[in-house]
């Protein structure tokens, strides 16, 4: 990200801001980023997750569509993103709507997966009570042993969102709290950027 001259759209620089973190090993899950959505009583919810796909048309990750995040979501799909790579002090945020993506993009996601994490979706009624971590275990049994030798096929209540990118916003850290921030909004026909005050 060139805070000096910026970039007429975030799309690219946050490509490069990615790439960078994925090349360079910073962490574990160097795409890790914090999922925020509003229940209907209006209180704030926020769980890591992981960004899976990233252009011009939005953020995508995935989940079951019966979890938690997946009902507030439904009851008010506009969200908050959020990036944060320590070592590099940075972060990089994005607001917008979150909409589903197409059954053939979750059906292409899905297959991609290791066959645990496939059986795992099944196995799993996410954000529900669990009687106890043996009953998981043994449901992941069931289900391992019933696609033995078979494809596994993607369940019809798990897929991904596109979050929208209506609002992108990158920081980079300075010595004395001297910070950039430049904040880009999308209008019709393109974006508009400003810079913010530290």
């Amino acid at each position: 990200m060139n805070f000096t001259d910026p970039s007429p759209s975030p799309v690219d620089p946050a490509k490069a801001w990615f790439d960078q973190a994925v090349a360079e090993k910073i962490s574990r899950n160097p795409l890790t980023m914090s999922l925020s959505t509003v229940s209907s009583e209006g209180l704030p919810s926020s769980r890591m997750v992981l960004l899976k796909g990233f252009d011009d048309e939005g953020a995508v990750f995935y989940t079951n569509y019966q979890s938690l995040k997946a009902q507030e979501i439904d009851h008010n799909s506009n969200v908050s993103l959020l990036f944060h790579w320590d070592s590099y002090e940075r972060q990089l945020r994005i607001q917008g709507r979150a909409k589903k993506v197409s059954v053939e993009e979750s059906d292409r996601y899905f297959a991609s997966r290791d066959r645990l994490s496939r059986i795992g979706a099944w196995s799993s009624r996410q954000s529900e009570p669990l009687k106890s971590r043996t009953a998981l275990i043994g449901k992941v049994a069931m289900l391992t042993a019933r696609w033995v030798g078979r494809e596994i096929p993607r369940p019809e209540f798990w897929g991904g969102y596109r979050v929208s990118l209506d609002l992108v916003e990158f920081w980079q850290g300075h010595e004395g709290r001297l910070h950039d921030r430049i904040r880009y909004i999308r209008k019709e026909g393109g974006w508009e950027w400003l810079r913010l005050q530290p």
